[in-house]
């Protein structure tokens, strides 16, 4: 039940700032925050799967995803990391993608899909849910958002909370660097909970202990809850920085890997 908010082209400073947090079971195999082994993507990795919820390239492009809230999830279909790790080998546009992405969409449970190429700032929503409302597909219009595991900006309580406190802290960072590390302590370690408006999809007492921003859970499916929180903010000339703080035996780690998007495509 991952969730994620995202200052998109109103920053003076930092055209991006993205913060996410990725919700998982405790025992689900994850690779932290690393460049992979083809030298292009940086990001985590799901080793059960194979994809990843978040990452970025050397060229520019990024893509994060969440999970839809849905009754029924379909093992057999393929996996939502892999779409993050497409777009980064398919050398297409974020509308070509989302095209080619709603074009099997079926093939995949519920996703919420963002991917942008940071050199042309572009930035584009894709979802296949609901099925009776179509499939969806839309530029992302400058401003604050919120992606939690409804459509993009559904006003969901903890959305909303999560809002309100990436809102304060971007007033204080309005003309100043951002530290990485402090703004996800201020806005994506909340643990409040709240029993009002629960959409109602899964148990009312997991939807409980997940209406928090940060969860912790112990469920009859083992410890579920927030594994890592996740940082990448650009600036104007070209320069990411990507910060995690992710849980490794029961202890947080965090480590911050910075680069510059590479335009000529032909660098080494």
């Amino acid at each position: 039940m991952c969730i994620a908010a995202f200052a998109w082209k109103i920053h003076p400073i930092h055209p991006l700032i993205l913060l996410l947090n990725r919700d998982e079971y405790y025992d689900r195999p994850t690779t932290p925050l690393g460049w992979w082994p083809d030298g292009l993507i940086l990001g985590g990795r799901d080793e059960q799967a194979g994809g990843t919820w978040m990452a970025c390239s050397r060229d520019g492009k990024l893509a994060f995803l969440t999970n839809v809230r849905e009754p029924l999830s379909r093992s057999q279909l393929k996996s939502r990391g892999d779409l993050p790790v497409r777009f980064f080998t398919s050398g297409k546009s974020p509308k070509e993608f989302g095209e080619e992405v709603l074009a099997d969409a079926d093939e995949f449970n519920g996703f919420n899909l963002i991917v942008a190429d940071l050199c042309t700032m572009s930035m584009v929503y894709i979802t296949n849910r609901p099925v009776d409302g179509g499939l969806s597909m839309e530029e992302v219009s400058p401003g604050i958002h919120v992606l939690s595991n409804a459509k993009l900006d559904t006003p969901w309580p903890k959305a909303q909370r999560l809002r309100r406190g990436f809102e304060d802290v971007l007033v204080k960072y309005s003309e100043t660097e951002i530290s990485l590390k402090e703004i996800t302590k201020m806005v994506m370690n909340d643990t409040t909970k709240d029993d009002s408006e629960l959409p109602g999809i899964y148990s009312r007492e997991f939807e409980y202990l997940t209406s928090s921003i940060f969860v912790e859970a112990d469920t009859a499916s083992g410890r579920y809850g927030t594994r890592s929180t996740s940082a990448v903010v650009l600036t104007t000339d070209g320069a990411v920085s990507f910060y995690e703080t992710h849980l490794e035996n029961d202890a947080w780690r965090d480590h911050t890997i910075n680069f510059s998007i590479q335009t000529d495509k032909t660098a080494p």
